[in-house]
């Protein structure tokens, strides 16, 4: 193997407060053809932006200091723009950890995908178009031939994360940074894309880095691993060496976590009364239906966790439950009482007591507000707050979510980190002071010690506040963590559910079997065993359904 890319002591700083402050402390990387590096860490290690700096490119607000970055040859850190342009799409390509964000919703997703093969004449628009289709059926999209002609807001978030890797794929380049591109899937869509994505790599000779906080996923996928912590490089080793025996006290810790388990709660007490209940409830988008007699309850300071693919039917539960998309059959009920289907329909009270947290914390805050008059908002809103007891009760709900108010009520979204965002984003569901919350996926875009941090948070404040949780999760160790209960979801329907450990003792449903099997593990060969195990005689199978 010839080496593709070779950076030598990168060094990079961000602007903040007039300053500019050290983000990447002299890093060395040299990556082979075909070869794939893993990057991991946790947030704040510099991961993206060393992913980035591998593309000669930085965000606004950051400079590479010193250092070098050469692409085959190619000084990236010195070139042109006009060879950077050259380079970027063709033979560099991104997938970034938010498809949701990086799409451009006024435009079809075909329109985006061929738009690097035309401008680097590398295909005509119609040879594009044909390769999208072969590239959304071996990535396991539905409908390849007609999916490439919707809107962006028109298909999953999981849908649209592997419509961006075949984006990234279209060119076929010797390079491709992937920024977490699975945090968004469900175990079962991500084993088909890992697959998929080792199958492009190994066929083209592509070598990749690899950003992950997800290390079972990252020991399917490099061939070597490194290690960051804030801006420094801990260690690098063989992808098998450094699962088996990593020679320093933060690797180790990175490999301990997620130990946090909460006590389960006992049963709920035949005849107690729901904080909400879902009752044999259809939806459906226009006049294609979603959601078929789903039903199940949550009591009173319990976390329902709801699990399955994307496309299951699970935010759409959580659209019915808050009135955004009302049911066409059943019904929902707070406190035993019914709420009106439709949002705009509900009091002031009613959509107090029904909060949500999102998944994408980059894209749920408003850029331009501060810290404080996004939690201040729904403060006022719904209690009528205004001046110092507003700025008070602002301060105190910094202090639950455990930010020190001083140093951040002034700052914007753009200036924290990604758990410190999703704090924020629990902050704002609490002040409307709720019985109940909706946690769409909270710590999927997370890595593991911040989401355990999460975690923690949300089981000390259910436990302050008696609050009522439905989680949203395609993590199954979220699930065992924080979880009473679990409904289990597919093709819009409940196949199972009942009290947690019941859910992971066998026998189980097949689906529910398979859901568990799917749960990547900190073994190197797990992937390529659980493909033959299913009967896959290559890896490519696996990405057109044949598993």
């Amino acid at each position: 193997m010839s080496t593709l890319l070779k950076i030598r002591d990168i060094r990079l700083e961000g602007r903040s407060d007039e300053k500019w402050n050290p983000i990447i402390n002299g890093v060395d990387l040299t990556l082979q053809k075909g070869e794939v590096l893993g990057l991991i860490g946790e947030s704040g290690a510099g991961k993206s932006t060393l992913g980035l700096a591998a593309m000669g490119f930085t965000r606004d607000g950051v400079r590479i200091s010193s250092g070098s970055v050469e692409f085959d040859g190619i000084d990236l850190v010195n070139a042109s723009a006009a060879v950077k342009r050259s380079l970027l799409g063709k033979r560099i390509a991104y997938v970034a950890q938010s498809a949701a964000a990086s799409f451009n919703p006024a435009h079809r997703i075909i329109e985006q995908h061929f738009e690097g093969p035309t401008q680097h004449g590398v295909m005509s628009k119609a040879e594009s178009i044909a390769d999208g289709v072969e590239l959304y059926e071996k990535l396991r999209l539905p409908n390849p031939e007609e999916i490439g002609f919707r809107y962006p807001h028109q298909v999953s978030g999981g849908q649209l994360q592997r419509a961006m890797t075949a984006m990234a794929m279209a060119c076929r380049p010797d390079l491709i940074i992937f920024d977490e591109p699975t945090t968004a899937l469900d175990v079962t869509t991500q084993i088909e894309v890992l697959a998929s994505i080792r199958e492009i790599v190994e066929e083209y000779d592509t070598a990749a880095i690899y950003i992950t906080h997800d290390l079972a996923v990252v020991a399917q996928m490099a061939d070597q691993i490194k290690v960051l912590l804030k801006g420094d490089e801990v260690e690098t080793a063989d992808t098998r060496t450094m699962l088996s025996a990593p020679t320093q006290d933060y690797t180790k810790s990175l490999w301990a976590v997620r130990s946090f388990e909460r006590p389960t709660k006992p049963a709920v007490i035949g005849g107690a009364v729901p904080v909400v209940s879902v009752r044999n409830v259809d939806a459906a988008y226009g006049t294609v239906p979603v959601l078929h007699d789903v039903s199940f309850d949550i009591h009173e300071g319990r976390t329902v966790a709801v699990v399955g693919e994307s496309g299951s039917g699970k935010s759409t539960t959580a659209r019915c439950i808050t009135g955004l998309l009302p049911p066409k059959a059943g019904e929902i009920a707070f406190d035993g009482n019914v709420l009106p289907a439709d949002y705009r329909k509900r009091n002031k009270d009613q959509l107090r007591q029904a909060q949500m947290i999102y998944q994408m914390a980059d894209t749920a805050l408003n850029p331009r507000m501060s810290i404080g008059n996004i939690i201040a908002r729904p403060v006022q809103f719904y209690s009528g707050l205004t001046g110092k007891d507003l700025r008070a009760r602002v301060d105190k709900l910094l202090d639950q979510i455990e930010l020190e108010p001083s140093q951040y009520f002034n700052r914007l979204p753009s200036e924290l980190s990604g758990g410190q965002k999703q704090r924020i984003g629990i902050a704002r569901a609490l002040a409307a002071e709720p019985k109940f919350i909706i946690c769409d996926e909270v710590t999927s875009a997370l890595d593991q010690l911040v989401a355990e941090g999460i975690l923690r948070l949300l089981a000390k404040l259910q436990d302050e506040l008696k609050l009522s949780y439905m989680f949203i999760t395609h993590d199954l160790a979220t699930v065992r963590a924080i979880a009473d209960e679990v409904v289990v979801m597919k093709d819009g329907r409940v196949v199972e559910q009942g009290e947690k450990k019941a859910m992971f003792t066998p026998p189980h449903h097949a689906y529910t079997d398979l859901l568990l099997s799917s749960v990547p593990e900190m073994d190197p060969d797990w992937l390529t065993n659980l493909l033959q195990e299913r009967g896959v005689d290559n890896i490519g199978d696996a990405a057109v359904g044949k598993m």
